[in-house]
C-alpha cells in the first residue's frame, strides 16, 4: 500500500517538468490525482500515463490567475471526490532580463501566476481541506526564492513571497487548529521545460548554451543539474505523514547551491 492511499490531491502546472514528475509520483504512492494545467493536450496525456499504469489520475484545464476557475476546480472535487487532502502549488513561469527591459505587464503576469495563483489555490482549498480532516499545502518555490539572482529580479520577487505566504498560512493554520500543514519547496537548476524561456542574453551565455547543464556547471557545486524526479521526491515526503512535524519549512533541493 502506498504512503498516500486514498487521498485526494491536486497538482496545478501538472503537464510537465516538476509538475508531471509530481502527479506520477503522488499516484503511484496511491493517491487520486487530480492534474491541471493550462495545456490541455499536454495535461491529458500526462494523465492518459498514470491511468495506463494502473493508478488514478484525471485532467482539468486550469488558469491559476483566476479566482472563477479556482473555485470551480474546487466545486468539481467537492462533488466528484468530495475530499481534498493535499495541494500542490506547482504552476509558475520565469521572465528573464535586466529589470530596466522589464514592462510592468511582464511584472505583472508574473507576480499573477507565480504568487497569486498560489494565494489563489491556498485560499479557495483551505475549506475543503479543513473538511476533510486536514491535510498538506506544498508550495515550489525556488533558491531564486531564498538568494537574489541577476536577471532574475521579478521572479525572485514571486519566490520570495510564495516562501513568506507560506509560513504566515503555516502559523494561521497551527494556530487556528485547522490541521493543514504548509510548506515550501525551493528547488535548484533542474532539467526542464522552464529553461526554453530564458535568453542567451538574459542568462550572459552564449547563443546555443541556454541549456540548465550549462547552468549548472557554473553555478551549482559538483556542476550538475536536478531533474524533475528530485523535487518530486521531496514533494512526496510533505505530502505524507512522514513530514506530519513540518509546518512552514522550506525544503531546499538544490545540491547545496544555496549554502
Amino acid at each position: 500500500m502506498g504512503r498516500l492511499q486514498g487521498l485526494v490531491v491536486l497538482v496545478t502546472g501538472a503537464a510537465s517538468g516538476i509538475g508531471r514528475a509530481t502527479a506520477e509520483t503522488l499516484a503511484r504512492e496511491g493517491a487520486k490525482v487530480i492534474a491541471t494545467d493550462l495545456n490541455q493536450a499536454g495535461v491529458q496525456k500526462v494523465v492518459e500515463t498514470i491511468c495506463a499504469n494502473g493508478f488514478s489520475a484525471r485532467a482539468m484545464v486550469q488558469d491559476v490567475t483566476s479566482e472563477s476557475v479556482w473555485q470551480q476546480i474546487l466545486d468539481d472535487i467537492r462533488v466528484r471526490e468530495k475530499h481534498l487532502h493535499i495541494l500542490v502549488n506547482n504552476a509558475g513561469i520565469a521572465w528573464a532580463g535586466s529589470i530596466l527591459d522589464m514592462s510592468l505587464a511582464d511584472w505583472r503576469m508574473q507576480q499573477a501566476v507565480n504568487l497569486e495563483g498560489v494565494f489563489l489555490g491556498i485560499r479557495t482549498t483551505i475549506p475543503l481541506m479543513r473538511e476533510s480532516g486536514g491535510g498538506s499545502i506544498i508550495n515550489i518555490s525556488s533558491v531564486a526564492g531564498l538568494q537574489g539572482s541577476p536577471t532574475l529580479a521579478g521572479y525572485c520577487a514571486t519566490k520570495g513571497g510564495v516562501r513568506l505566504l507560506t509560513k504566515g498560512v503555516a502559523l494561521e493554520s497551527a494556530y487556528s487548529g485547522w490541521n493543514i500543514r504548509v510548506n515550501s519547496v525551493h528547488p535548484g537548476v533542474i532539467d526542464t521545460a522552464i529553461w526554453q524561456t530564458v535568453t542567451p542574453a538574459a542568462m550572459r551565455l552564449e547563443a546555443n548554451a541556454v541549456d540548465p547543464h550549462e547552468i549548472a556547471s557554473r553555478s551549482t557545486p559538483g556542476g550538475k543539474a536536478g531533474n524533475a524526479q528530485d523535487i518530486a521526491n521531496g514533494v512526496l515526503f510533505l505530502a505524507s505523514d512522514e513530514s506530519s512535524y513540518m509546518n512552514g519549512s522550506e525544503l531546499v533541493i538544490d545540491m547545496g547551491s544555496s549554502a
